[in-house]
């Protein structure tokens, strides 16, 4: 539920070709290197117009069991739960359950400003909630399973950040509120109003409220790389419910979209007000990066598992990627996923480390920054290699693909040192930076 990245961007590129020209090759040259330097675990699928045109896995689903996965997989989604729950929301405003302009006192009155906070303002996060597992207590507990009640006190507690409807901010706090609310009008679980609404209808067979991970339904564990792989603590999914507690697939996920998109489950209308973005959020939804065209969808983490699923209406494109463990991002594989349709070229990566002389390495030590970033970069050198620390942020160990580039491939971020000029160029996203050195 939580990302922790250096910058957020979006990039925007030009091109449209069709499905005929798409690479598969391309795709399975990453895969295949992706699983021989054990750098990546999860899986992926688009699908054009309905139609399924690619999938792939990589990786274990039970390291310990030496399970590998398939494309069948199961992974837990994090927040791209919420796009599920924002659409049941607009499912019940069809049904007259439920008005967008509905206040929360109706159904909480003991949260702050919840006689002005509307359920269109859970929706796109401009209610002011305090996010929850934003504080440090949410480690305390995150693993233990936890009642509605007490949920909704801690998040009473966690008060307001600003008056409803001044400003978008994300907070997890809105969706798990909107999950009791569907609970409320419904009178029924969140887990059966997905299935009677959403996943029976579908035959989404491979989505559901997931509990306690049960490696025997095909069910992933997350790790983290430290050296070797090291399972995950897991995330007791009583806690995020409505904006974080889905299991699903790439494939069931693509198949969601397309027929979100394709007034299967909603009016267009309805359709509509997700995809109205404003301060960089929809109801459900946003544009995310790496596609160079108009898109709407949501990502994910939660645990080490990180998802995201995104449709082009241009193309009526849907992809969807998932993965327990991954010292390459997804963004990375979403953009060789467009790249790959749309015929553009795509550098895979190497994951070679260069030995560079600590008197070069010497010439980038310091303190970056640029009057474009409001953050600071510390470079300095640990064990014979570069370090980056962004303000706030723990250090990073780079990776050297010359004695000039340097690499943090788990956030994609890229580091291009000009020892002449006391410059630094930061490249994430699509996006260049130039940090100048104090």
């Amino acid at each position: 539920m939580r990302q922790t990245l250096l910058l957020c961007i979006t990039l925007v590129t030009a091109g449209a070709l069709y499905a005929q020209n798409f690479s598969e090759g391309k795709m399975d040259s990453l895969f295949t290197i992706l699983k021989q330097k054990d750098k990546y675990m999860g899986s992926i699928a688009l699908s054009e117009n309905g139609k399924i045109i690619y999938t792939n896995a990589v990786g274990f689903a039970d390291i310990e069991a030496v399970k590998k996965a398939d494309t069948q997989t199961r992974y837990r989604i994090g927040s791209v739960s919420k796009l599920f729950t924002a659409t049941l929301v607009m499912k019940a405003v069809e049904e007259k359950k439920i008005s967008l302009q509905q206040t929360l006192d109706a159904y909480f009155p003991k949260i702050k400003n919840s006689d002005k906070i509307t359920i269109h303002q859970l929706l796109n996060h401009r209610s002011g909630i305090h996010n929850f597992t934003d504080d440090d207590e949410y480690f305390e507990y995150y693993t233990q399973q936890q009642t509605k009640y007490q949920i909704l006190t801690i998040i009473e507690k966690g008060n307001s950040d600003f008056e409803p409807d001044t400003k978008a901010a994300y907070s997890n706090s809105n969706y798990v509120l909107l999950g009791y609310i569907l609970e409320k009008v419904y009178q029924a679980e969140y887990s059966v109003i997905l299935n009677e609404k959403i996943t029976k209808p579908l035959n989404l067979t491979n989505t559901f409220v997931g509990g306690k991970i049960n490696p025997n339904k095909n069910e992933a564990f997350s790790y983290d790389f430290k050296e070797t792989w090291q399972k995950e603590p897991e995330t007791d999914l009583s806690i995020p419910a409505g904006a974080g507690a889905l299991v699903s697939t790439p494939i069931d996920l693509v198949i969601f979209i397309e027929s979100l998109f394709n007034g299967k489950i909603i009016s267009q209308k309805s359709l509509e007000i997700m995809k109205t973005i404003k301060d960089g959020y929809g109801s459900g939804m946003f544009e995310l990066p790496n596609t160079g065209k108009t898109n709407y969808g949501h990502d994910g983490a939660i645990d080490r598992f990180n998802s995201l699923v995104t449709y082009l209406p241009a193309d009526k494109l849907a992809i969807a990627i998932i993965s327990n463990g991954g010292v390459y991002k997804n963004e990375n594989i979403l953009l060789c996923a467009v790249n790959s349709y749309y015929d553009k070229p795509f550098e895979l990566p190497t994951f070679e480390n260069l030995m560079v002389s600590i008197k070069i390495l010497e010439q980038y030590t310091g303190e970056y920054s640029s009057e474009q970033l409001p953050i600071k970069i510390t470079v300095d050198i640990d064990e014979n290699q570069l370090t980056a620390q962004a303000t706030g942020q723990k250090a990073f160990h780079l990776e050297a693909s010359s004695e000039t580039v340097f690499k943090f491939e788990k956030a994609g971020i890229v580091l291009e040192f000009d020892a002449q000029k006391n410059q630094m160029i930061l490249k994430q996203a699509g996006k260049e930076f130039k940090l100048n050195k104090q």
